[in-house]
């Protein structure tokens, strides 16, 4: 038997290539049905306490959107400079609003 995928020689028995790792078989033809996938792990905007400095917004947003925490205490002081203080009354609401795990 030869591997289909790299060509090698293989035992009659090998269920895998020594060689690439390639299956020799095929899923279908495997006995019993495949296991169902594991359902993907949902990302939940949330307060976090560890490495928090006031109520653990920041960290909470900066897990979320997966960026550095410093760089999100920035934007949020931006946003507190900008006028009308959305920075400061989204920060107040994500306060209240947020779970805490």
């Amino acid at each position: 038997m030869f591997c289909t995928k790299c060509g090698t020689r293989l035992d009659e028995t090998a269920r895998y290539c020594v060689a690439c790792g390639k299956p020799t078989f095929a899923p279908e033809a495997a006995s019993g049905p495949l296991p169902p996938n594991p359902a993907p792990e949902t990302k939940r905007l949330r307060r976090i306490r560890e490495g928090k400095k006031l109520a653990g917004v920041c960290t909470g947003y900066a897990e979320y959107f997966a960026m550095d925490v410093t760089l999100m205490r920035l934007i949020w002081v931006g946003l507190l400079l900008v006028p009308p203080h959305i920075g400061f009354f989204g920060y107040i609401v994500s306060w209240i609003v947020l779970p805490k795990p």
